[in-house]
């Protein structure tokens, strides 16, 4: 997982929504803007990265790309894990 936030905010985040996953900071919004996710001005709220799943398989290619449009929108659990098991099973996306 990516936060594009300073470390104070995602430490207090991350203290309150304990993840079982590797998390990466980017306070300086590199990762977001070299996947093109990152805007600086919407509707949300200035300065955000959008939400975005990348699925990446173990050569480094991206194999599945989803960005929502607002803050509140993700993919479903349902989706993520259909995603997840083509890529266990060889296939792509």
């Amino acid at each position: 997982m990516v936060l594009a936030q300073k470390p104070e905010r995602a430490r207090k985040h991350l203290r309150q929504h304990p993840l079982d996953l590797p998390v990466l900071l980017d306070e300086h919004r590199d990762v977001a803007k070299a996947y093109g996710v990152w805007h600086r001005l919407g509707l949300d709220a200035l300065n955000i990265a959008r939400p975005a799943l990348f699925v990446i398989d173990r050569s480094r290619t991206v194999r599945s790309v989803y960005v929502a449009e607002s803050q509140g929108e993700f993919p479903s659990h349902e989706a993520i894990l259909a995603e997840l098991e083509l890529l266990n099973a060889g296939g792509s996306p």
